[in-house]
């Protein structure tokens, strides 16, 4: 696997894949991966030429310093994951080759109501500091194909909805949710889960699939009402746990109301936040 700092170097390296003939697969990520991260970039293995994974801790999408600082990085077992399944090439840049210095690069769109809500809201700033990272990742790679995980379900709904707005020339793919065996999901953030907080935070899987059986006849007040009260009996701190209608992002009523659903939920466990979703209704589709 070839390891590329530089932006002049790894543009070199795709354009003559290009004049080859070579389509590219790009999976970004913030590192400290795992089998998500991988199941992704097989994906990206399985219909592109070349696949190429970025990582790179974005300062620019933290909204609390101490956040950005105890991210964990661990870039030696990150490339000896990637050189295990024969990835291509790693994008491991320094801040000032993303964002060299005097340049303004930042994504200024009008994403409507898609980055008011949920995470948005106790997260000011951070969407446009993803999708400002996403975009100069997308325009140093040019990749045919984004792969990006479900777990960040509103975080892909933004980017697909960037791309659509700028008619970006990249096919968006998700990839689902990959979990523990209890269900929790596979996060770099669990990495700091205490051994106490680690054994209560499946529940937020187990209230989302009691949600998936209680929703078609129970409104969705209801549904997440009993939610929350059992997220915090279990311990944990939720911020927010809403159905939603899988492309407005929008709160949704009853089952009837929509023809794809999703319930989203972010919630503390100890000083961790934790965020997961699932499709209660219908299935995405990707740009």
């Amino acid at each position: 696997m070839l390891v590329f700092k530089k932006v002049s170097d790894l543009r070199f390296w795709l354009q003559e894949a290009r004049v080859a003939g070579k389509t590219i697969g790009f999976t970004p990520t913030m590192g400290a991966l795992h089998e998500g991260h991988l199941g992704l970039v097989r994906a990206s293995q399985a219909a592109c030429d070349r696949s190429v994974v970025s990582i790179f801790v974005n300062p620019t999408q933290f909204n609390q310093a101490a956040d950005l600082e105890t991210y964990p990085r661990m870039p030696d077992q990150d490339i000896a994951l990637l050189e295990q399944i024969s990835c291509d090439a790693l994008f491991l840049p320094p801040v000032e080759e993303v964002y060299p210095p005097g340049e303004d690069l930042t994504v200024r769109l009008d994403f409507g109501l898609l980055d008011q809500v949920m995470e948005g809201r106790f997260r000011p700033g951070h969407f446009g500091g993803m999708a400002t990272v996403v975009k100069r990742l997308l325009d140093i790679v040019q990749p045919d194909r984004l792969y990006m995980g479900q777990k960040d379900f509103q975080q892909l709904t933004i980017v697909r909805d960037m791309l659509y707005q700028l008619n970006y020339p990249v096919k968006l793919v998700m990839g689902s949710t990959t979990r523990e065996p209890d269900g929790l999901a596979m996060s770099s953030r669990n990495l700091r889960l205490t051994p106490e907080m680690r054994a209560v935070a499946p529940v937020l899987y187990q209230t989302m699939e009691g949600a998936k059986k209680a929703f078609p006849h129970t409104s969705a007040a209801d549904v997440c009402a009993a939610a929350v009260r059992r997220l915090e009996a279990a311990g944990l701190k939720p911020e927010y746990y809403e159905i939603v209608d899988g492309i407005t992002l929008q709160p949704v009523v009853q089952y009837t109301d929509s023809t794809f659903v999703v319930v989203c939920v972010a919630a503390w466990a100890g000083d961790v936040r934790l965020i997961d979703n699932m499709v209660l209704k219908g299935a995405p589709e990707m740009a």
